[in-house]
């Protein structure tokens, strides 16, 4: 069915897992008190603290930049700037919102600055070459046989192209809400809009989605 290959889980990538369930926080993330709490002792300087926050949302981060601008390079430059913004705005912190929400709002300011500045044009990686580093990469059923791997992989790949194929914002949309694991109230935090602005942007993405994958159901 076509929502089991939209929410299907991208495992097997070595820096950033995603997961699919609707509207729960993800469990990638650390609960509100604990990243709050090491980011307030970033703003007192420590380091390490900064380090931890660091190992735990680069991944995430990562992977949603990379599916925003699909070019591999774009995407770690872009991460490192997240972080840069996160460390340079620590004196300025205040936990008034989730960490994750922040850093993904600065994630897709960046990502919709990039492809609203034409840079993508001409340098998206191929689905081959995707495969190849791993970014979308599955780990094999072993109860399919074979054929049925190589059907499914095909059928996942189809739907990744359908999913970046998206309008840049019903693409954030959709990354942070079937593969983060975001509330509505976070994804309106991350892009900068109202929570109905959100479902208006994911019903119009599911309905695209939907239609152009229908023959799969």
């Amino acid at each position: 069915m076509i929502p089991d290959l939209i929410d299907a889980p991208e495992t097997a990538q070595p820096s950033w897992n995603g997961r699919v369930n609707n509207d729960r926080t993800t469990s990638i993330s650390a609960p509100r008190d604990h990243d709050a709490e090491l980011m307030l002792r970033v703003r007192d300087g420590d380091p390490g603290s900064f380090a931890l926050l660091l190992e735990r949302h680069r991944g995430p981060i990562l992977h949603f930049l990379y599916r925003m601008v699909q070019n591999e390079a774009v995407a770690e430059e872009l991460t490192q700037e997240v972080f840069l913004r996160v460390y340079k705005s620590r004196g300025n912190y205040e936990a008034t919102a989730k960490f994750t929400t922040w850093a993904f709002r600065i994630a897709t300011h960046l990502a919709l600055n990039w492809i609203r500045d034409g840079r993508s044009e001409k340098s998206q990686t191929s689905l081959d070459e995707e495969t190849s580093n791993g970014a979308g990469r599955q780990v094999p059923d072993r109860r399919r046989t074979v054929e049925q791997e190589l059907v499914h992989q095909a059928k996942l790949r189809e739907v990744r192209e359908a999913i970046d194929g998206l309008p840049a914002k019903q693409r954030a949309a959709v990354m942070m809400h079937k593969y983060r694991e975001m509330e509505y109230a976070q994804i309106a935090g991350a892009i900068g809009c109202s929570e109905s602005a959100v479902k208006s942007l994911l019903f119009r993405a599911y309905e695209a989605l939907r239609a152009r994958l229908a023959h799969m159901a």
